[in-house]
């Protein structure tokens, strides 16, 4: 199964990157490639596994990603009011709806094939061996280490979404057992991040210009330079407070498991 959602998270990234300027056709593409994901993933399961695939259960899709776009779209917007309260961001000029709506298909598909390889694939199958704290440490180091790909990255941006994204969106998925949510805040914070407060998405430079145009003037440790306020500290101490919550709620729902001895079980 990692082996083909690897090809299927690669082939996926090569067509919204492509696209990626093109409009409606970028939003059409990507949410196709999202919901070709959750169905080749459902597949998957079922086949490999011999069981339903309840982590995309259709009937808590629509309640985890109306949370979780929200949950996302709030605290993208509290982390570049304290960057701005502290002159690092500076609205430029108006962008383009169009490319608002390009943005909104590629962080649609990224998201979904990036929460389904790594908690729905990744920290499931860590968990087994090492149990959840395990899953939560090496499926966040790996969800950093692929962020080094991108072109304007840097080992502190990597180190970043590593302790802000992979540590929170491994929580809400323990917390909740289903991606939907985990899905629904990565979505809302990067939709935010680059179609609404047109700033650079982990460090993802020449995509399309959001609904406006920014610059984010200042030291980096407090913008995130030219990796994006993901690199900021402020967006490590927003992100820490729901990845703090949703372990809470994973413990007291009896949800955190321990490392397993013996055989492995896959749930």
């Amino acid at each position: 199964m990692l082996v083909l959602f690897g090809v299927v998270f690669v082939a996926v990234n090569a067509v919204t990157s492509a696209l990626r300027n093109t409009g409606l056709l970028a939003l059409v593409a990507g949410v196709l490639a999202a919901a070709g994901a959750v169905a080749a993933y459902a597949y998957l399961v079922r086949r490999l596994e011999r069981r339903p695939a309840v982590e995309v259960a259709r009937a808590a899709a629509v309640s985890g990603l109306r949370r979780g776009i929200l949950i996302g779209l709030l605290l993208f917007t509290v982390t570049i009011a304290l960057i701005a309260l502290f002159g690092g961001y500076r609205v430029s000029g108006f962008g383009s709806v169009f490319g608002a709506l390009a943005i909104l298909g590629t962080m649609a598909a990224s998201a979904v094939v990036e929460e389904v390889l790594f908690r729905g694939i990744v920290f499931r199958l860590v968990e087994e061996l090492a149990g959840t704290r395990g899953a939560l440490i090496v499926s966040a180091l790996l969800f950093g280490l692929l962020h080094l790909t991108n072109p304007g990255a840097t080992i502190w941006g990597a180190l970043a979404i590593a302790v802000e994204a992979g540590v929170m969106l491994g929580a809400a998925y323990a917390a909740t057992r289903t991606l939907w949510l985990a899905i629904g805040v990565h979505f809302g914070w990067n939709f935010a991040e680059g179609g609404i407060f047109g700033t650079t998405v982990s460090g993802s430079e020449h995509g399309p210009v959001g609904l406006l145009t920014a610059t984010l003037p200042g030291p980096e440790a407090l913008t995130g330079g030219g990796f994006g306020p993901e690199a900021s500290l402020f967006a490590i101490v927003v992100c820490a407070v729901p990845a703090v919550l949703f372990l809470r709620a994973a413990r007291r729902r009896g949800l955190m498991y321990p490392r397993r001895r013996g055989d492995l079980q896959v749930r």
